[in-house]
């Protein structure tokens, strides 16, 4: 459902430099909350009681990341330069699961309903992830001249991260328009789930 998203520039404070251009991976963590019922109905109204808070309402799931950088401004020549940007994200998908075991329909409906609702929280943080990897392409290399405390380098990053921000919330909130539109992907496996199938 609709993640809840930090503003990219604000994440992009400086952390302790790195002296080169290091390969990295995203950690991706499923974390759960319980629902109850034996019937997809059921399941489906508990997890409207018990959903996480998202906005002024609550969501079937839910998908957040933490973004830290470590960064390598180089003073060169009485300029500065950004020689590495190595990002540290974690992106954590909040799935419902039942709290007691199921009847075999009932079973049966949940897992397709919960494979679905994963697929789509993957694809929030497929989002999250190409995001992070343009801010990683605009951040190696950026130089400002003239800018030996590298003041004007940071400041001049900070800009060009708020475009990206603004693609970031853009295509996250297309994305769940898409998907939980009548007859969209998150529709469909609701009414599976409510309809028995």
């Amino acid at each position: 459902m609709k993640a809840k998203l930090f503003a990219l520039a604000t994440l992009a404070a400086l952390l302790p430099a790195v002296s080169a251009r290091a390969e990295w991976q995203a950690v991706e963590r499923i974390e759960t909350y319980a629902v109850s019922g034996r019937t997809g109905i059921a399941l489906y109204r508990s997890i409207g009681e018990r959903g996480p808070k998202v906005g002024i309402g609550r969501a079937i799931a839910y998908t957040d990341y933490r973004l830290t950088w470590r960064r390598d401004y180089r003073p060169e020549d009485g300029g500065c330069r950004l020689a590495a940007a190595v990002p540290n994200l974690t992106i954590t998908y909040r799935l419902p699961a039942p709290a007691d075991t199921l009847p075999p329909a009932t079973r049966r409906l949940w897992e397709t309903f919960i494979a679905g609702v994963e697929v789509h929280e993957r694809g929030h943080g497929a989002i999250i992830l190409d995001v992070v990897k343009k801010i990683e392409a605009i951040s190696v290399g950026l130089a400002v001249a003239d800018d030996p405390d590298c003041t004007k380098t940071r400041a001049e990053l900070q800009r060009r991260l708020v475009p990206l921000a603004e693609e970031l919330r853009r295509r996250n909130r297309d994305f769940d328009r898409e998907e939980m539109s009548e007859g969209g992907n998150v529709h469909r496996l609701v009414l599976g789930l409510v309809n028995g199938g």
